[in-house]
């Protein structure tokens, strides 16, 4: 659903326990405690038919009884009472409440619509907008207000993590866990069965939580897809979030038609939109947490290069074999760092990173080291590790530290390996704001998280378009060979079909054609030229070699006549089942570097297309070296699907092989991202091998199934691509200009169209006086999520001098606008134009009303949008709400508004 209505869950004023309870052991007797005992200030109402007072308050016998109509509502009743219940409170006027119930999927009482209590209790939810958390789970907490609406067994504390759980035993479990660490929550939910407020509406409003910093989530699945990962995406680009994801092991698709299908499994698809969310997984509760304190303490990192400075060679190693094998990088300390440190430190010292400034050690020791390793423009982050001695206290030796290691932009890692003798070097390093481990394991993994973090979120700035203007797409030939294969009734594209879809999107074939019988394969065999190799062609046979199918490097017409008899009786004794329509005949490549590689589009039922690619061949699903990526792809994403395999490391040369094509594996994977765009039908597309060496990347094999299905391509993408389509170029004032939707690299150009704004003309558009805007809010600005914000920018050569935006709610019901015109460009009708183009593209996407702002002063802004057909309603002295229907008015025309009437300040909120 939306936001809408979340905040009387999180943060409500007043509350009413429906089906309260003063029985020991009963749902409604620990959820009455933990509301009353939770600190919550505001009212709380208690209702139960049967009781008259509980613990001494007075009891409501039914929602009707009810003073006042509470914000939120926490029900533990009996299943078939929660659809009346809900019906009366959403009359009443409360929006939200808590469902702890169990066993909602039985049939509805009425019997009337075959319908499960669930769904009668959404049903009676929905006139009011009332939102639903649960049924059948935990309830939530937000102790920050005091509101424990659970039955879990403890509080919990105060702090700025959120934490998010399908699993409700997880829930209390980590509650539990977190307590006796001291770890404090800004809200813990207990989502239960999700059956409307799910992770999506969570992170949507967690997102725009300032007394959020992290959000924790547990995930068993994921429903709705591209909301999940707008709402991801939205907050990991201001908040950090951490999941673990349960079930790890294969589930696989084992019914699937290709090597692609049967790798792609769901889990690994998973890892990829966690991945393009910018999140970080981690494998369990420990690292959850350890993440948890690492991303709420930590400074952000600008490389990837960590030093360790250390009192203890044997804890160095213990880092330095943790990062290593954990893929990261120790940095090479500089000549003048290696100078620096010679001077300070005894003859005896490590000469390089890790730096062991050996353990008798004092405290300037430390100091001194560590200046001089943090000013190393080698050095990302530093590891300060330490075993206590009886020389020096570890105390002393941190007071002296904290006020370098406070003073430096550089993130900082500290591990005071031990018990009493550093809990107060702990304590110290804590209360600096320091992330602070138990171990050195422990610390290398809080780092390379940030460094993940790091990795991760800057596929956040990847916007990939829905097409390239660059790649080869023959759309039309595309479309010809499905429609005839549809026309068929065929599901399965044979070779030659396959390769010629290939073609038309830029991938490299080797030439193939169909052959009905072994005298036609030998002729044909003449015409390509040897060698060539042969192949069966069947509609039932997926992999072509498990029964002999497959013949390679035949040198004559003999050859090709003898092992095509052959072939015809070895597959017709392994499957006699298989209908045999022929040959394939193909030239051979001669690549005496090739790889084999493996790329395809395998469909996943929850997050659509993928885009596999790994080590291919014969023994691709003994080896699954292979990595998979959500589309759309650009280079920058495609480089990075490359170099999380194995078979890379093969890529990038070695000895005195060349390197392989990258530029050529890149294109064809774009190739196969742009036709999981174009054409929903392909549900399974297999190339392999994919053979690369220095020179081009060659599909020898590929298979294609396709099915029938309503929606489009990019419709079935979890993440929706850069919309070049809206792009067009327009002449305003006798001035060409791009409009075009904005995009992340705007974000140096966003900052020149303020400053050439004058100060007036950015009050109107911020209803505060400003000059400039910090990296975090151009970056809010220039980096949108398309599914949810448009903004079209008017680009004049590198300049922009125009935007206007238009921000819907997640039910794309509403949307509100906000326009700028660089200050130059006013009364020129561009802000017009802009307005324009905005209002078309909501009415195209069914937004049924588009509203904003504006200061009562802006006169020329409110007689434009006046004259686009918006309504005008004062809300104050200052501030007047405009809005305009989209469902049922007409599109204003351009010519209806000269340039003299068109505003000078062109600005909304």
């Amino acid at each position: 659903m939306t936001v809408r209505n979340l905040e009387y869950l999180f943060a409500p004023r007043s509350i009413a326990v429906i089906g309260a309870s003063d029985r020991t052991g009963s749902v409604g007797g620990a959820v009455t405690r933990n509301v009353l005992a939770g600190g919550f200030k505001g009212p709380i109402a208690l209702v139960n038919p049967a009781h008259d007072v509980i613990d001494g308050r007075m009891v409501c016998r039914s929602v009707a009884e009810l003073d006042i109509a509470p914000d939120l509502a926490v029900i533990c009743t009996p299943p078939a009472t929660i659809p009346e219940l809900i019906a009366q409170l959403g009359a009443r006027g409360t929006r939200a409440a808590v469902v702890l119930t169990a066993g909602l999927n039985a049939p509805a009482a009425d019997g009337s619509s075959g319908g499960t209590v669930a769904q009668a209790m959404l049903a009676a939810a929905r006139p009011h907008m009332l939102r639903v958390l649960g049924p059948n789970c935990v309830g939530m907490l937000s102790p920050g207000i005091g509101l424990n609406a659970s039955f879990a067994h403890a509080p919990a504390r105060k702090g700025h993590l959120a934490f998010v759980s399908q699993s409700g035993a997880l829930t209390t479990a980590l509650l539990d866990w977190a307590r006796e660490r001291d770890i404090g929550f800004s809200h813990f939910v207990s989502l239960g069965e999700a059956a409307d407020v799910d992770f999506g509406d969570v992170l949507n409003y967690l997102a725009a939580d300032p007394n959020t910093t992290a959000i924790l989530l547990y995930i068993e699945s994921i429903n709705a897809a591209r909301k999940f990962m707008s709402a991801a995406r939205a907050a990991g680009r201001t908040k950090s979030i951490i999941v673990v994801k349960a079930g790890r092991a294969p589930e696989g698709a084992k019914a699937a038609a290709s090597h692609t299908g049967a790798l792609a499994g769901s889990d690994d698809i998973y890892d990829a939109a966690i991945r393009r969310a910018g999140a970080i997984r981690v494998s369990s509760t420990t690292e959850l947490f350890i993440a948890a304190e690492t991303l709420a303490r930590a400074r952000p990192i600008a490389g990837e290069c960590l030093a360790i400075v250390t009192n203890g060679g044997g804890l160095a190693v213990l880092a330095a074999d943790a990062l290593s094998l954990g893929g990261g990088k120790l940095a090479t300390l500089s000549a003048a760092t290696l100078a620096a440190l010679d001077a300070k430190l005894p003859r005896t010292w490590s000469h390089a990173n890790p730096v062991d400034i050996i353990g008798d050690a004092p405290a300037a020791r430390y100091v001194e080291a560590l200046a001089s390793v943090l000013a190393d423009p080698a050095v990302d982050a530093v590891l300060l590790l330490h075993a206590p001695t009886a020389i020096v206290d570890s105390t002393a030796i941190a007071a002296a530290c904290m006020p370098l290691l406070l003073a430096t932009r550089k993130p900082v890692f500290t591990c005071w390996l031990g018990g009493e003798a550093v809990r107060g070097a702990k304590l110290a390093s804590l209360a600096a704001g320091l992330p602070t481990y138990e171990t050195p394991e422990e610390a290398v993994t809080g780092f390379l998280q940030v460094v993940l973090h790091r990795r991760n979120r800057q596929s956040l700035l990847e916007t990939p378009p829905s097409y390239a203007d660059d790649l080869p797409r023959d759309a039309n030939a595309v479309r010809r060979i499905v429609d005839t294969a549809q026309g068929d009734a065929r599901a399965i594209l044979d070779e030659v079909e396959s390769k010629n879809v290939l073609r038309a999107y830029g991938i490299g074939v080797v030439e193939t054609r169909n052959a009905c019988d072994v005298d036609e394969a030998v002729r044909i065999a003449g015409e390509i030229g040897y060698p060539v190799a042969l192949k069966i062609l069947s509609p039932d046979i997926t992999h072509k070699s498990d029964v002999g199918g497959v013949a390679l490097q035949l040198l004559s017409a003999e050859s090709v006549a003898a092992e095509g008899e052959r072939m015809l009786e070895r597959v017709r004794s392994l499957r006699p089942d298989a209908r045999i329509a022929g040959f394939t005949v193909e030239q051979m490549l001669v690549a005496a570097n090739g790889i084999e590689l493996i790329a395809g589009i395998a469909s996943d039922p929850v997050f659509g297309p993928v885009i596999l690619f790994g080590a291919g061949g014969t023994a691709v699903e003994t080896l699954r070296d292979k990595a998979v990526a959500l589309p759309p792809l650009n280079a920058a994403l495609a480089r990075d699907l490359i170099g999380r395999t194995r078979v890379a490391k093969l890529l990038a040369g070695y000895r005195n092989v060349p390197g392989a094509d990258l530029a050529a594996i890149e294109r064809a994977l774009l190739g196969l991202a742009q036709l999981a765009a174009d054409f929903p039908e392909i549900a399974e597309l297999d190339i392999n091998p994919l053979v690369a060496d220095e020179h081009r990347a060659i599909a020898l094999d590929a298979r294609i199934r396709i099915a029938r299905t309503p929606e489009r391509g990019t419709d079935r993408f979890a993440i929706r691509p850069y919309p070049r389509e809206l792009e067009l170029l327009e002449t305003i004032h006798g001035r060409l200009l791009l409009i075009r939707p904005i995009r992340p690299d705007d974000e140096h150009r966003y900052p020149r169209l303020l400053e050439a704004t004058s100060r007036e003309d950015l009050y109107f558009r911020f209803f505060r006086a400003i000059r400039s805007l910090g990296h975090a809010d151009v970056a809010r600005f220039t980096q949108i999520d398309y599914d949810r914000e448009m903004a079209l920018v008017a680009v004049d050569g590198d300049e922009i001098v125009g935007v206007v935006r238009a921000i819907s709610d997640p039910d794309n019901a509403r949307a509100e606008f906000a326009i700028l015109v660089r200050s130059d460009w006013t009364g020129r009708g561009l802000g017009y134009s802009l307005m324009s183009r905005i209002i078309a593209y909501c009415r195209g996407r069914g937004i049924a009303e588009l509203f904003g702002e504006v200061l009562s002063e802006n006169a020329r802004m409110l007689q434009m949008v006046a004259a686009l057909g918006f309504s005008v309603s004062p809300q104050d002295r200052e501030v007047i709400a405009v809005s305009l229907r989209l469902d049922n008015d007409i599109a204003p025309s351009k010519e209806g508004i000269t340039v003299a009437d068109q505003p000078e300040k062109e600005r909304s909120k």
